[in-house]
């Protein structure tokens, strides 16, 4: 068992806050702006197809940059990295509160996300190079509040301001975040890079190719039919694209980040649990809204609130589910997490009929519970089992990840929702009913996966026992 009372320097914990300053307020803005979708229609006088590129695009960027940060953080010092992500994010949120056109506006969405997919793993470098090992847990729990906490406030976020001020305040007002971050990081992170090699532009492109095409064949099933040619085309570009960025990151003379880490089955395992925590958390908070207006005919105010318990249970878990992994190990509260997701899941779905406000808002809570115990822990738990030079990779991979899993997440629940809206029978708020319906029922099914994937997980993991698994 691992000793908890080492000491962690005060120029980490500077140094960490202001990576998570950055992180925080980036992760903030990728869902804060999801209710102004219907006033930026009117403005910009474009559709609503357009508009949700502002977040999904979002989201696409950041999962692309955060392929790149394996590479970066070998390369170069982690306080220019996050110098370079914070006058990013500065340049994004000015263009976004001062946009005159769409254009402009997705622009800056698109800077801002650079910045976020920078700094959400540099936030684990500080963890992993910094803080003693029987500290890992609980601080990786604290990564994981910030990352858990934020998209959920967003939609409470964005709506207070744009309801009582304006949607451009929204960047106004979290811009003195980031020049604190910016004053921090520039003061105490002091991580000297621990490689070299070549920046792989051709596995980039690739891998980009390949994201943007799953994503935006998810984005057309909802309008068209799931075998047609606008939904197929772009699936099997993306998987024409995944095979050459598999083979040409395998076999070239640089790598983009090293995907040989999923060469050892735990980590695979840990990478699946990891994709479906995250695809279940945000395709969730997407869905709930959108119910509880449909069918249950609530307020925005109301169906974008009914997330806050939930978020602020996840948050106040997240840091005590990390104590109890450095205390007693990752399996235990993995494992509960991932039972309580299922049983949360299993509840939607179960009791759908008799769902209320104040119901969706306990069953919420009960599930963000679970996703906060296994969120952290379960990258914790894949970054010690690699040999050290993979730390960097792994970091790289699980954060790149953890966003595609939101974006198609949201995209497939999203989808899901429109195919039972535009082809069933009965009134919007019944077709709404059986999209929940399915959409609560995935959830389910893929938490239980997980749950299988987990136990199998630490069954391999006790097998090869060693003193960093404890």
């Amino acid at each position: 068992m691992t000793i908890n009372n080492e000491k962690i320097s005060r120029q980490t914990m500077l140094a960490l806050l202001a990576a998570a300053l950055l992180s925080f307020t980036g992760i903030l803005t990728e869902t804060s702006m999801n209710v102004t979708f219907p006033e930026l229609t009117r403005i910009f006088n474009v559709s609503l197809d357009t508009v949700q590129w502002i977040t999904t695009g979002y989201l696409l960027m950041v999962t692309i940059v955060m392929a790149t940060t394996a590479f970066l953080l070998k390369k170069f010092k982690s306080q220019r990295i996050h110098l370079f992500a914070a006058i990013a994010f500065v340049i994004g949120d000015v263009m976004c509160a001062t946009s005159p056109t769409f254009s402009i506006l997705l622009t800056g969405r698109l800077i801002q996300a650079i910045a976020t997919g920078l700094s959400t793993p540099l936030m684990f470098h500080i963890i992993f190079n910094k803080i003693p090992a029987g500290r890992i847990g609980s601080m990786t729990g604290l990564a994981g509040m910030v990352i858990s906490l934020a998209p959920a406030l967003g939609p409470t976020y964005g709506g207070t301001v744009s309801s009582t001020m304006s949607w451009r305040m929204i960047f106004w007002l979290i811009l003195p975040i980031i020049v604190i971050s910016w004053w921090l990081g520039s003061h105490y992170i002091r991580i000297d890079p621990v490689g070299t090699g070549s920046f792989d532009i051709l596995s980039l492109a690739l891998l980009a190719t390949t994201l943007f095409s799953m994503v935006f064949a998810v984005s057309k099933a909802g309008k068209y039919p799931v075998f047609s040619s606008a939904v197929v085309l772009p699936f099997l570009i993306g998987l024409i694209a995944l095979g050459l960025f598999i083979y040409s990151d395998t076999h070239g003379s640089s790598q983009l980040l090293d995907i040989k880490i999923l060469k050892w089955l735990s980590t695979s395992l840990s990478a699946f649990t990891y994709f479906v925590l995250q695809f279940v958390n945000i395709g969730v908070s997407f869905l709930i809204p959108v119910y509880c207006q449909y069918v249950l005919h609530t307020s925005p105010f109301i169906a974008g609130l009914v997330l806050l318990p939930g978020s602020l249970v996840g948050a106040a878990i997240s840091p005590y589910a990390g104590h109890l992994a450095d205390i007693k190990g990752y399996a235990l509260p993995i494992i509960l997490g991932l039972i309580s997701m299922t049983l949360g899941g299993g509840i939607f779905f179960g009791i759908q009929s008799l769902l209320t406000a104040w119901i969706i808002l306990l069953v919420y809570s009960f599930l963000r519970f679970g996703f906060n115990m296994g969120f952290s822990n379960t990258i914790s738990n894949a970054m010690l089992n690699v040999p050290e030079q993979y730390t960097a990779d792994v970091n790289s991979f699980f954060s790149m990840l953890q966003q595609f899993a939101g974006s198609i997440g949201v995209g497939i629940m999203a989808a899901v929702m429109a195919i039972s809206q535009n082809n069933g029978t009965g009134n919007l708020a019944a077709r709404s009913f059986i999209g929940g319906r399915y959409d609560f029922l995935l959830a389910t099914l893929l938490s239980a996966a997980a749950l299988i994937a987990t136990i199998i997980n630490f069954r391999i993991q006790r097998r090869h026992q060693s003193p960093q698994t404890n």
